[in-house]
C-alpha cells in the first residue's frame, strides 16, 4: 500500500462497505486497493482523479473476476 493515502483508503473502505451492503459480506478495503491498483504495476499509480475513479467505479463483476484469477495464479485471497 505504499503511497496510499488516507483519502484513498476511506475510498477503498467506500467502495468495500458499498459491496458488503449488495451481499459481499467479506470485502475488505484492502482487497479493493489491489484489485485496483493491479493495473498500476507497470506503469505506477496515476493522476490522483484516476484513481479515485477507478475506485468509485469499480464493479462487482471486476472485482470478483480479480479474486478468481489471483486465485488461479496461486495468490489466495482471505
Amino acid at each position: 500500500m505504499d503511497g496510499l493515502d488516507e483519502d484513498m483508503k476511506e475510498l477503498c473502505k467506500s467502495k468495500a462497505e458499498e459491496f458488503r451492503l449488495i451481499g459481499y459480506e467479506h470485502v475488505t478495503w484492502e482487497e479493493i486497493w489491489q484489485c485496483v491498483s493491479e493495473k498500476y504495476t507497470k506503469k505506477g499509480i496515476p493522476a490522483i482523479h484516476e484513481v479515485v475513479n477507478d475506485i468509485l467505479t469499480l464493479k462487482v463483476t471486476k472485482f470478483m473476476n480479480y479474486l478468481t484469477m489471483s486465485a488461479f495464479k496461486g495468490n489466495p485471497f482471505t
